[in-house]
């Protein structure tokens, strides 16, 4: 037997580290050639690397959150040595002749590197990036194969990955010894959730005592991968930028009118509306008035970048975070573009094949938590951006109009703004702007 140190590659870009996001594999797995390994995540992008040789994994260097640099040693592998020599004739009492002596070793070519696979590229939200696909269940080594493991064995790192899981799920069950090919999820499309693990740590009770029993343990999360850069972004946001909120409601009654009606009559080919297209274009018409609210402030410059094209970023919730793709020239796209834009664009971060280029470079960005909207939000600015527009919980609820009391469908819009760029009757006047065409869409057509 010999072993084989992997040695971290540079992932591109002139990348110096990495972090260790996520270990597919375990000391003492058996794993093949191309298996995946680890996923490690820089400033660009979250790759996952693969195993370029086959054999035993006997150490592993870093836990998920450390930095490695590149050409650092992450993982040594134990694999088979070239043949054995074959075995001298017996003895028949005559003195044997000295064996001759062993060839000289022949120098072969060290194993070559994996090539990385890119699962989510940056420059999300929070220049962010991307974020991890789960792995599928892989077919297990063949009995003839000279590394498979006698029973009884640990499971593989291919049967280890089993299941849809994100990176979190992956490492605390890796952390707890459990074995994810064994878990049925009960997430979206099979996912494997916390509470899964949670149901086999601790099997659901039926007993009233069971459920009001004390608990008292703690639980470490380590704050890693997707999860720590939204953290840095954010903090670097609320400290650089002075925020300033603007809340302001919107009967919405005749524009839902109008989207029940386009969606009743439209085209087989053609996408389902949500408010948000309709949105976009009120923003989008809006905004050539208030040239300073569509801005990127360069405040280590002194420079706000003004933008003739409205780009905009739609903030969409994953299974790993917090991401926002880029809708690119809203202005020059009709309500279907729109719509058709922005399921296509959720669909690819969803599923972590969004282009880098679609998930930077957003003029102003939008928000919403849907149903779970509430009355008022106050969002956090996408810096550099200078403006964020939230969308509220749409309610049915009286209001008094011309002199009576009628059941409208109202929404609150909250918004924030840079202080430092924006002032508040601009960003009062540019949201009673957008109020308007969403009251009266017919605006948004002319």
């Amino acid at each position: 037997m010999s072993q084989y140190v992997f040695k971290l590659p540079d992932v591109g870009e002139g990348t110096a580290e990495a972090e260790i996001v996520a270990w597919h594999v375990r000391v003492g797995d058996v794993i093949e050639e191309d298996a995946p390994l680890v996923d490690v995540m820089t400033d660009k992008a979250t790759v996952e690397m693969t195993s370029p040789v086959a054999g035993r994994i006997v150490a592993l260097n870093g836990e998920p959150g450390d930095m490695a640099a590149v050409g650092s040693a992450i993982v040594v592998f134990e694999t088979d040595a070239s043949a054995p020599a074959a075995e001298a004739p017996k003895s028949n009492g005559a003195t044997a002749a000295a064996p001759p002596p062993p060839p000289a070793p022949v120098k072969s070519e060290p194993p070559p590197q994996p090539k990385p696979r890119i699962k989510a590229p940056s420059g999300a939200v929070w220049t962010e990036e991307e974020t991890q696909a789960a792995m599928g269940v892989a077919p297990e080594p063949k009995a003839s194969q000279s590394l498979a493991r006698s029973a009884p064995r640990e499971p593989t790192a291919r049967e280890w990955s089993a299941g849809q899981a994100s990176p979190a799920v992956r490492a605390r069950a890796h952390k707890l010894g459990i074995d994810l090919g064994t878990i049925r999820g009960t997430g979206p499309d099979g996912r494997i959730t916390h509470d899964d693990l949670d149901r086999v740590l601790v099997p659901v009770s039926g007993s009233r005592s069971a459920a009001l029993a004390e608990r008292s343990n703690i639980e470490p999360v380590k704050v890693i991968g997707l999860r720590r850069k939204i953290a840095e972004k954010m903090q670097e946001a609320k400290r650089r930028i002075p925020h300033f909120a603007y809340v302001e409601e919107a009967d919405l009654t005749e524009l839902e009118d109008l989207r029940a009606h386009l969606n009743a009559t439209k085209r087989n080919d053609q996408p389902k509306l949500t408010l948000l297209p309709f949105l976009m274009r009120a923003l989008a018409l809006s905004l050539p008035d208030f040239p300073q609210i569509n801005a990127r402030y360069d405040d280590e410059q002194g420079v706000v970048y003004r933008h003739e094209a409205v780009d905009i970023g739609v903030a969409t919730q994953t299974d790993n975070g917090l991401i926002v793709p880029v809708v690119r020239h809203v202005e020059a796209r009709d309500i279907w573009s729109c719509a058709a834009e922005v399921s296509r664009l959720a669909a690819a971060v969803r599923a972590n094949t969004a282009a880098k280029e679609e998930l930077s470079g957003s003029t102003i960005t939008i928000t919403s938590l849907g149903a779970l909207g509430g009355i008022v939000t106050t969002p956090v600015i996408n810096h550099p951006e200078v403006a964020i527009i939230g969308v509220n919980k749409l309610v049915e609820r009286p209001v008094v109009k011309n002199s009576q009391i009628v059941v409208r469908k109202m929404m609150n819009l909250s918004s924030s703004f840079d202080h430092r760029v924006v002032d508040g009757y601009d960003a009062a006047a540019f949201i009673q702007r957008v109020k308007g065409m969403l009251e009266h869409p017919a605006a948004l057509f002319m």
